[in-house]
């Protein structure tokens, strides 16, 4: 937990002066993976239903349960891109 707090703080403890950060990535970076998650998911539900009219899937539930996963993921990144956006506009209407 404290590793957690060190991490986002970003001050380094004086018994590890020498140590160097670690990320995870960039912004631009994370995003991009969220997006081709939230991709994948739409294209496998989109093919697990196409699979389903051909007759080669036989259980509508499994198609269902896809497609709703891939509608709340998308549900969910709509949302996430409408926070960012209102917080980008609540900077600019800052005065500095």
């Amino acid at each position: 937990m404290i590793d957690k707090i060190r991490g986002i703080s970003g001050i380094t403890p004086p018994s590890e002066p020498n140590k160097k950060k670690e990320g995870k990535g960039d912004f631009s970076k994370v995003l991009k993976e969220a997006l081709d998650k939230v991709n994948a998911q739409q294209k496998k539900a989109e093919k697990m239903a196409d699979d389903y009219a051909a007759g080669k899937i036989s259980s509508i539930h499994d198609v269902i349960i896809e497609a709703e996963k891939a509608s709340m993921s998308l549900r969910l990144t709509v949302e996430v891109r409408n926070r960012i956006v209102e917080a980008y506009r609540e900077i600019m209407r800052m005065q500095l």
